[in-house]
């Protein structure tokens, strides 16, 4: 998944399910759920003092942001293909690099937008100094990107393949 500057949002059809199950998701029995903790938090008295309520309060806020998130997302997503299985990189892929050439110094991650991102494998984005500088480089290559404190770094793209989840 990448996003251009456009801002469409390329998925491919299996995270564009899974986006949109987790709105359905979100928007119905999720919210089904929240107002009943709500109101049973309200029944045990006073607000200010309730913990149970301002709880479920902050979770139905971050619910609704998530929701309003995953619309915008979908309402401008474009559905596509798998990224090819060539080495070259780009969102959609698995990577390994090595930093500066030292094969032992290496990271493994996701090129993809935030909204992929998961507890299983780190993701940059291909808009991230890191990916922007891999994004379009062969296995095999060099590349350079620049840091925080305006210094460049480079890394070798050691393998480039397309994420299964």
């Amino acid at each position: 998944m990448t996003q251009t500057s456009e801002n469409v949002t390329w998925l491919t059809q299996e995270a564009y399910n899974q986006l949109k199950a987790e709105l359905e998701y979100l928007s119905g029995p999720a919210r089904t759920e929240i107002a009943v903790k709500i109101a049973a938090a309200r029944e045990e008295g006073d607000l200010r003092e309730n913990g149970g309520y301002h709880a479920a309060k902050e979770e139905q806020g971050k619910m609704e942001l998530r929701v309003r998130q995953l619309t915008q997302l979908l309402e401008h997503a474009k559905v596509g293909e798998a990224p090819a299985d060539d080495g070259v990189v780009g969102p959609g892929m698995l990577v390994t690099i090595a930093f500066d050439g030292d094969p032992d110094d290496t990271l493994t991650f996701l090129l993809a937008s935030r909204e992929y991102a998961s507890a299983d494998i780190e993701t940059y984005s291909p808009q991230s100094p890191l990916g922007s500088g891999v994004n379009g480089k062969k296995t095999g290559e060099d590349a350079e990107y620049e840091l925080p404190n305006g210094r460049k770094a480079s890394v070798k793209i050691l393998d480039a393949k397309p994420y299964t989840g």
